[in-house]
């Protein structure tokens, strides 16, 4: 079953409280998702490191299969 836009934000969000989050469903199907998440927290480390980070915050939606694809851009604020 397809998640819901809000429902990644949540996951993220339950991470990353202070973030700036916006989610794309890049295929119109609930099942191909892009997420901009900008956050403080990435200050100093490198993009994979940012990323790692939010991947482990939807890790269990990766697992078991209900998020099937998140692609990720992240930042720290300017």
């Amino acid at each position: 079953m397809p998640m819901e836009a809000t429902d990644i934000e949540a996951l993220i969000r339950a991470e990353f409280p202070d973030a700036k989050i916006t989610i794309t469903d890049m295929a119109g199907d609930g099942n191909h998702w892009a997420a901009e998440v900008i956050d403080e927290s990435f200050r100093g480390k490198n993009r994979v490191q940012q990323q790692r980070m939010v991947n482990a915050a939807v890790k269990s939606k990766m697992d078991s299969g209900e998020l099937h694809a998140l692609a990720l851009n992240t930042k720290a604020p300017d």
